[in-house]
């Protein structure tokens, strides 16, 4: 495990059953800048993630892996990530999937906002809707809950659950990451609620998200209800602080 330099950005991409992805994912990314850097954080992928990703780790030098005993939630992966990035020294922590539904080609454009930003969102709602493959009804859930996550914790957002964003280092500093309580998606909105409560600049960019081409999504029962009852949570969050 290498220190980072004082102008590294690290994307964390947490990874279960993601062989057929990783690579181009990773390579992609890295690609775009030579401070990029990227911990995949997998978790005992029985496809052998974990193995093509430390052979990644092997042949750049810019890759670190965190291994994991199971499948443990997403937000507890972002968590684990974000501890790596933070102990190797990052300036940027981000993060983004790793099954291609988020272009490496837009990290340029993180980058440029996050010099004015704390936490800078990937929005697909920003100039309309930019969404590649997916069917008519599922573009509109994702839009009726960003609507439905808005009105609730009031977040200037257009896109409170997009996953591919960039973090400064004291925005995750500001916030205990030891007592988020979400672990599957609901940990987008979370976080990002946080981050909002405690001043931190807020900034999105346009992207383009492209439903994967290989691999199976991993939305559960269990994910999607959590997912549904945290914005709740942080509405009387919100409102037991502005009556205090």
């Amino acid at each position: 495990m290498s220190t980072a330099p004082a102008d590294a950005v690290y994307m964390v991409i947490p990874t279960y059953n993601e062989a057929a992805n990783l690579e181009r994912q990773v390579r992609g990314a890295l690609a775009q800048d030579q401070r990029l850097r990227v911990v995949v954080v997998d978790d005992a992928s029985p496809d052998g993630t974990g193995e093509l990703a430390q052979g990644l780790a092997r042949q750049t030098g810019r890759v670190d892996v965190v291994h994991r005993p199971g499948k443990l939630g997403l937000g507890t992966a972002y968590i684990a990530g974000f501890k790596r990035a933070l102990e190797l020294g990052a300036q940027f922590i981000g993060t983004m999937d790793a099954d291609g539904s988020h272009d490496p080609r837009s990290l340029p454009d993180f980058i440029a906002a996050a010099q004015r930003a704390d936490v800078v969102v990937g929005s697909r709602y920003l100039r309309g809707v930019s969404v590649i493959n997916w069917p008519m009804q599922r573009i509109l859930l994702s839009w009726f809950a960003n609507r439905y996550v808005r009105f609730l914790t009031g977040l200037p957002l257009t896109d409170c659950t997009s996953g591919y964003r960039l973090y400064r280092r004291r925005a995750l500093q500001a916030i205990d990451l030891d007592t988020i309580r979400s672990r599957g998606y609901a940990f987008l909105v979370e976080i990002a609620f946080r981050a909002y409560r405690e001043h931190c600049r807020l900034a999105e960019v346009p992207i383009v998200f492209y439903e994967r081409q290989r691999g199976r999504s991993k939305m559960s029962r269990g994910v999607i209800l959590e997912a549904v009852l945290m914005p709740w949570r942080l509405a009387f969050t919100r409102r037991r602080a502005g009556s205090s």
